[in-house]
């Protein structure tokens, strides 16, 4: 299954060429791992309460189309793998049926004081729906 999320692009976004600026992506891509996390009821505080953070440890983009001023996108995001301790996310912007941009990211499971420790089981069973065949 893919969460999809969508997000409109605002002029306060764009470059100095009028297309939507590459650090904007990231922020895009972001926001669709939070909101399919706030879904399943694992938004960022309540991680914290649990004792558990996700921590990004890489992040691999790709753009392959630039959007524009007003421009209507959908973030997609699945889960490409679970690990004793990490996860990788796969994701895509997309307009209409256009994909703009592709990111692969990794993430570690870390308690509060940033030390790795095993993936969350409550965490892990929520996200397994995402979890790419």
């Amino acid at each position: 299954m893919v969460h999809r999320h969508p997000v409109k692009v605002r002029f306060y976004e764009l470059d100095p060429y009028n297309h939507l600026n590459h650090a904007s992506y990231i922020q895009y891509f972001e926001v669709g791992r939070v909101e399919l996390l706030e879904s399943l009821g694992f938004s960022l505080a309540t991680m914290k309460k649990r004792g558990f953070h996700l921590v990004v440890t890489a992040i691999e983009t790709r753009f392959l189309a630039s959007a524009g001023p007003h421009d209507e996108l959908i973030i997609e995001t699945r889960v490409a793998r679970l690990r004793r301790a990490t996860s990788m996310w796969r994701q895509r912007i997309l307009r209409g049926d256009d994909v703009l941009a592709e990111q692969t990211v990794t993430a570690a499971m870390t308690n509060t004081n940033g030390k790795p420790v095993r993936f969350a089981p409550e965490l892990a069973a929520a996200l397994e729906p995402y979890l790419e065949p």
